[in-house]
């Protein structure tokens, strides 16, 4: 089994910071891609940022500029670095991570369960 463990959500006013982590575990043989996406209530999960094995990274055009990508590979980590937060950020934020279970040759893509931040105004 593959886990994905978000933390870091929570409450801050707007202009504010926050930094997200997730932690991967379990039978994890190699990571590819990681990244971050966003859901509110009645809309479609959105791509927030994605990080890739070779340390590319993308990023929503909302977020350029404010959020930042990086990954710990010797930890299995992925984070964001959120600033100038504006209420519009505000939403559920998953974690997913494309991995290769150990003993087997495909990647699958795998979430986290969320964490909220919410940003006031």
């Amino acid at each position: 089994q593959v886990q994905l463990v978000e933390s870091g959500g929570g409450l801050v006013q707007a202009g504010g910071s926050l930094r997200l982590s997730c932690a991967a575990s379990g039978s994890i043989g190699s990571i590819n891609d990681m990244g971050w996406y966003r859901q509110t209530p009645g809309n479609q999960r959105e791509s927030v940022a994605v990080i890739t094995s070779g340390a590319s990274t993308i990023y929503a055009d909302s977020v350029k500029g404010r959020f930042t990508v990086s990954r710990d590979d010797a930890k299995k980590m992925v984070y964001l670095q959120m600033t100038s937060l504006k209420p519009e950020d505000t939403a559920v934020y998953y974690c997913n991570a494309d991995v290769r279970r150990k003993f087997t040759s495909l990647y699958q893509s795998y979430w986290g369960q969320g964490t909220q931040v919410t940003v006031s105004s």
